[in-house]
């Protein structure tokens, strides 16, 4: 247990980057159990509970502040439960260098709406009928993408608030966090059921990321995000350059 201790911080950092960014902890966690050879399954599985454990804390804390439109956060949250059983079914025979490539292009979208989503927040729409239709499809396939890799989904259903819905990002961010509740513990129930996890590791993930989850929600408050966008966006690049040139330098020629 004493070598498996630094996932408590990986957890942590985790955790108050996906609370305050509403996109979960995921895309943090799940690159650095790639780097270091963590099969596909157990990395996107272990950052499941990550994920959970930190928008359990996160919704606690944002219900407090009474930043949480809780009745889009339910139908939400329910719409990608299907999408999420699917995804943890699709990642159980996946190849590591699929994984990879395909993580690489979440981790580019994830920068890209990190780097760009006060110019998103500054679109307001109105909710409608189609709007309502196409919620429905993205719910469902945030739930595949929450599941197969380990992310929460976040990355659809933060955008989908505040470039679709008018919502603002005060209450988008911590709105995806309830979502990502729902969306995390029925992908750690399948993922669960089909084995794939390290319960060790991932208790020891939850416990970092629930504490970065309170903290995290406490920081939003306050801090100043541009910098921060910049300074994930780069990371979050540089990880997903790292994950196609691994993935590729495995392919023949």
């Amino acid at each position: 247990m004493i070598d498996q201790l630094w996932l408590i911080p990986l957890g942590f950092a985790a955790g108050v980057l996906g609370s305050m960014i509403g996109l979960g902890g995921g895309i943090i966690v799940v690159p650095v159990l790639t780097f270091l050879g963590f099969p596909p399954t157990v990395a996107a599985s272990n950052s499941l509970f990550a994920a959970l454990s930190n928008s359990i804390a996160s919704t606690i804390s944002y219900s407090k502040q009474r930043r949480i439109e809780y009745s889009l956060g339910l139908k939400l949250g329910l719409l990608s439960i299907p999408g999420t059983i699917l995804g943890a079914l699709f990642s159980t025979n996946v190849a590591p260098d699929v994984f990879k490539i395909l993580f690489g292009f979440v981790l580019i979208a994830s920068a890209t709406y990190i780097f760009l989503r006060k110019k998103i927040e500054s679109k307001e729409k109105k909710t409608s009928k189609q709007l309502m239709i196409f919620a429905i499809g993205a719910s469902f396939f945030a739930g595949i993408i929450s599941s197969f890799f380990g992310i929460g989904g976040g990355i659809i259903f933060v955008p989908l608030m505040v470039a679709g819905m008018g919502m603002a990002m005060k209450k988008a961010a911590p709105t995806s966090q309830m979502i990502l509740l729902f969306a995390s513990l029925s992908g750690v129930v399948v993922h669960s059921l089909l084995g794939h996890p390290d319960f060790l590791q991932s208790g020891l993930l939850a416990f970092g990321s629930f504490i970065g989850g309170l903290v995290g929600a406490r920081l939003s408050l306050d801090i100043k995000e541009r910098y921060l966008q910049i300074l994930v966006s780069l990371v979050i690049l540089i990880a997903s350059a790292k994950l196609f040139f691994d993935s590729l330098s495995g392919i023949p020629f």
